[in-house]
């Protein structure tokens, strides 16, 4: 049987998330109403990262079983905050859920006393104290196995907290800082809440080796608030011996994913 992968970007503001909810505007479920028209049957979409209510993506991966539909005609029929960059049949058997080796997400933050216009929606606006150098630190910290328990919500349906973060640092780009984190999955939240936390400790509200102790599976109310999410972008996800497609030339090539 052909399936398909898709590659996908879209602005998450307007959405409900990724995945289809009734009454609710959301990427899955316009994407699999429009292909459905194209291909005259229902179609159901696998993704490589299920992102939350107001999450972007640049280059997030979907797949279906069955033959590629127009990209052109899927835009056309979908709303213009989302967009199909490619549909290709797969020469093998493809998940984009279970084949992906990584995620790598960006969440982004403005940090300078006034406000910004073009920034409103795309990034966290911080007008408050932050140390650089505790960032990175705190980015260094994140890296390799650890039990994510305080980085995600109480309520949740994940039975494994542990994560292996490949790769965590911090882009200083001027006013804009980045959070560029890779690991072979992530809890809900995860991201987020570990940048309100490292904010925190940034500001001097908490101390790094507190950061530290959190990552050895402490409870969620002992972590920081939860940023926002108009600030968090999936970059990229790896599939083994496929071309990478992640849009930011500032990756390394342990990081140019998806």
């Amino acid at each position: 049987m052909t399936t398909t992968r898709l590659d996908l970007e879209y602005l998450g503001t307007r959405f409900a998330g990724w995945a289809r909810q009734p009454g609710l505007r959301t990427v899955q479920g316009e994407l699999e109403e429009a292909l459905g028209l194209l291909l005259r049957r229902p179609v159901e979409l696998t993704v490589a990262g299920r992102t939350d209510r107001g999450v972007h993506a640049w280059a997030q991966v979907a797949s279906y079983n069955g033959e590629p539909a127009d990209p052109v005609a899927v835009n056309a029929l979908i709303g213009p905050d989302v967009a199909v960059r490619a549909a290709r049949s797969m020469p093998v058997p493809f998940d984009a859920r279970r084949d992906a080796l990584s995620r790598t997400y960006c969440y982004r933050v403005l940090h300078r006393r006034e406000r910004s216009a073009f920034e409103r929606g795309h990034a966290l606006w911080w007008p408050h104290r932050l140390d650089r150098d505790v960032l990175h630190a705190c980015a260094a910290a994140v890296t390799g196995r650890h039990d994510f328990t305080a980085f995600t919500p109480k309520e949740t349906d994940h039975v494994r907290f542990e994560r292996d973060v490949a790769a965590a640092r911090w882009e200083d780009r001027g006013n804009i800082l980045e959070l560029w984190i890779e690991a072979d999955s992530f809890l809900r939240h995860m991201n987020r809440t570990l940048v309100g936390t490292m904010l925190e400790v940034a500001g001097g509200r908490r101390s790094l080796e507190a950061f530290r102790r959190l990552l050895d599976g402490r409870p969620r109310a002992e972590a920081g608030p939860t940023a926002g999410a108009h600030g968090l972008h999936l970059a990229a996800v790896a599939y083994p011996e496929l071309p990478a497609n992640s849009p930011d030339p500032s990756m390394d090539s342990g990081q140019r994913e998806e």
